[in-house]
């Protein structure tokens, strides 16, 4: 049952389901009387679909966006001795996949403004064992690779985007995921294009690579009980598929009422002592989360709670920092600065396509009142980044 002391959820997966369940019903049903399940034509109309909405020449479909890293990383012959680049600040998932590729992943300190790698603190983390760097596009802002592109061609390095939260987000014109190089996509279901369950793809214009990720998928296997290599059992199931081809030709529909949305917002608590997202052009930042800055970050989550508004914080540990990654030396307190106070000031807010105008008011007066109450410090947005720890 709801929670009837939440006015505005985090996330409404109910009410978009609402308005596109006859559709999905129907591609459900179709599934179920094939009888196709693992594989098959739902699958391979997906593959084609995204590959085409993405402006992408081949598309693998697999059972998560873990997966979808660490198969990428597997298929580009990246393992065991390899050191990969990976942002300080995202989900643990983006450096587990490295681990479970047999890679090392070193992290790297994030830009304040965007969040993103930092790419001049990324070059001086490049040893003789560095094979790749794995931006991440975060929070659904599209990352601006061209310093990063530069930096691994100076070094001979591959470049492997986790595009897990920008589904149809641009950048100089080109959608994230169309670039050629090895992508990888989760369809979690809070994603901006989420199955029911999880899924995840990876996008690219090598064929031969393409090929290779279609045989890691699936044992090793081109044909039944024909192994050529140690693989995954990492397959994108039918009904998933047909679930996310209804939705693909809603997702624009949808990120442009979050951008809407989340311009709104921000109109509403520019002024407040708080560092808001900025708004660039409508396909550069799909707003799969809305992240604000707060000095006072754990009392504006319990003020919000108290008041019905559901919020979330991505992330509040560094990757660097967790004990998993403790526990096998990475790099202590202080090493990297930004994501560091990041994790201490960083908040999401409630968005969604369905987000309505009552609810964003409502929100920011929240905001509003908070800050009248506790009077926050804005938060520094500069920062000087620690020498790199060898």
């Amino acid at each position: 049952m709801p929670n009837a002391d939440v006015k505005v959820p985090f996330v409404d997966l109910k009410a978009q389901y609402a308005a596109i369940k006859h559709e999905v019903g129907d591609a459900v049903s179709d599934v179920l009387q094939s009888c196709h399940f693992v594989g098959g034509p739902a699958l391979e109309n997906f593959e084609t679909r995204f590959a085409e909405y993405l402006g992408a020449k081949h598309c693998v479909g697999v059972g998560n966006g873990t997966d979808a890293i660490t198969l990428a990383l597997r298929a580009a012959g990246i393992g065991r001795g390899d050191e990969v680049l990976v942002p300080a600040n995202t989900f643990f998932a983006t450096a587990e996949a490295v681990t479970n590729a047999g890679a090392t992943p070193v992290f790297v300190d994030v830009d304040a403004s965007t969040f993103h790698m930092d790419a001049p603190y990324a070059e001086s983390a490049i040893t003789s064992r560095t094979a790749s760097i794995l931006p991440v596009h975060l929070y659904g802002q599209a990352m601006d690779l061209r310093p990063i592109l530069a930096i691994a061609q100076r070094h001979n390095l591959l470049v492997i985007e986790d595009c897990a939260q920008a589904h149809g987000a641009q950048m100089h014109g080109k959608t994230v995921g169309s670039s050629g190089r090895l992508t990888c996509f989760s369809f979690y279901p809070g994603k901006n294009l989420g199955a029911y369950g999880d899924g995840g793809a990876i996008t690219t214009s090598d064929p031969a690579l393409h090929q290779r990720l279609r045989l890691l998928r699936d044992h090793g296997s081109p044909v039944k009980y024909q192994h050529h290599e140690i693989g995954f059992n990492s397959r994108l199931d039918a009904l998933q598929a047909a679930v996310l081809t209804v939705k693909l030709p809603y997702l624009d529909i949808w990120n442009a009422a979050r951008h809407a949305n989340a311009t709104k917002l921000v109109e509403l608590i520019r002024e407040l002592p708080l560092v808001v997202p900025e708004i660039p052009g409508r396909l550069r930042h799909v707003f799969h989360l809305f992240v604000v800055r707060c000095t006072q970050r754990d009392k504006l989550v319990a003020f919000l709670t108290q008041h019905g508004i559901q919020a979330g914080i991505h992330y509040p540990v560094p990757l660097h920092l967790t004990p998993a990654y403790q526990a096998l030396g990475a790099p202590g307190r202080g090493a990297l600065p930004v994501a560091e106070q990041l994790a201490s000031e960083i908040l999401s807010l409630p968005m969604f396509p369905e987000l309505n105008d009552d609810q964003i008011s409502y929100i920011a007066e929240v905001l509003h009142d908070f800050v009248q109450i506790y009077q926050p410090e804005a938060p520094v947005q500069a920062f000087e980044l620690a020498p790199l720890l060898s």
